[in-house]
Formats: C-alpha cells, structure tokens, sequence
C-alpha cells in the first residue's frame, strides 16, 4: 500500500507452500502476476521524489509517537499475531503509527509496484502518504498464522478505502493481504503485499476523479 508513492523497484513473486491453523494451502505472494511496467515504475519513483520536496515539512505525524514498544515481550507466533491485530485496528497504514518493536531493523517490504528494504524508511514512507489520505479506513477481514518448511508467517486479509486530498479527490479502494514473515526471534523480516487490483489500476485510481467535494 505504502508504494502506490514510494519509491520503485521490481517486485517478486514467491510461491508458498503453508500451513494455516492446521491446514495445508498454496499461496502466491504477492498475488499479482503481471509484471509492473518498467514506465510505471519510473513514474511512481518520480512521483515519491516530488512529493517529499512539496511535503510540508515537519508534518503532523511528528508530534505523534510511534508504538515502540521497549517492553515488549514477543516470544511466540501468537504474539506477533496479537500485535499486528491490535495495529490493524488502530487503523495503522492510514493513522502511520504501528508497532515497529516487532519488525526487524532490515525488514523487507514489498508490493505490486515497489520493494525496499528497512522500517525506518517505511515509517518515513507512511508519514509521507499520511496527510494526503481524507476519511480513510482500512478494514482488517482475516488474520490467521502459518508455517512451511522455510519460516513461519502471519497472513491477513485486509480492504483499503479514501479519498485523496488532491484536486479531483480520486477514491482509492483495494482489497488485499500481507503476508507476515517472521525469523528465529518471532520479528518480521518480510512485509509482502497482494492486491485484488494490477498496479496499473491502482495508480490509475490516483488520476480518476470522483463525484465527491472537500467540503462533503
């Protein structure tokens, strides 16, 4: 999601083979099978860039403290799970405060349009997209754990939806799931993203205008 802006790259795609409470499945992540478009990528690079020249600054998410987490005690599968539940309700991706004590510093983050690697940059990158979002919401549907032979994960399932504070006030709205992968010390070192939508349709979103006003 944070990617729509952020810098490009080529994505990947990584077929699993998992187990989910139980009950083995295969899976694709992340699920878009077209590759992005080398322009697109270019253009959504060049887009990131301008925007962080334009961006006001300091903006309002600086006075705003991140969930750390200094005491917190993960020891287990089940606790990463709990604490990524609890940030999908608080609203994370579209509030940009999360728990970054259980994600690696290293951790890779990915979806259809870019990938990139460290928290710090993708906290720099919520911050970034965070005041541009207008009555967001960003619905959790399913979270569930699961192992394969490689590492365990947690996978949730999730619907995105706002209006962009921009002129023309485009509507986002993607349906997706992020896979979680976790390493030895149960801290994510892989952040992947798959969207019901090409990355195409989903920067084509950006340049449709809605029927909806900034005063409504």
């Amino acid at each position: 999601m944070a990617g729509i802006w952020c810098s490009s790259t080529v994505s990947s795609t990584l077929h699993l083979r998992k187990r989910v409470h139980g009950i083995r499945c295969c899976s694709t992540t992340p699920d878009n099978k077209e590759k992005t478009p080398q322009l697109l990528r270019i253009a959504v690079g060049g887009v990131t860039e301008l925007l962080r020249l334009v961006s006001f600054g300091q903006n309002r998410l600086d006075s705003m403290s991140y969930k750390q987490g200094d005491e917190l005690l993960v020891s287990s599968i089940d606790d990463v799970l709990l604490i990524l539940k609890s940030d999908y309700e608080n609203a994370y991706f579209v509030t940009g405060i999360f728990t970054s004590a259980i994600y690696d510093e290293d951790c890779i983050f990915e979806d259809p349009t870019i990938k990139f690697r460290g928290k710090d940059l993708y906290s720099r990158n919520l911050k970034l997209l965070v005041p541009f979002f207008d009555h967001p919401s960003i619905a959790l549907q399913k979270i569930e754990k699961g192992s394969n032979s490689e590492t365990k994960f947690v996978l949730a399932s999730w619907k995105l939806r706002t209006y962009l504070k921009l002129p023309w006030r485009p509507l986002i709205s993607i349906a997706g799931s992020t896979v979680y992968d976790l390493n030895d010390e149960f801290k994510i070192v892989r952040h992947a993203e798959s969207w019901n939508i090409s990355a195409l349709q989903a920067v084509g979103q950006i340049f449709t205008p809605s029927l909806r006003r900034l005063s409504e």
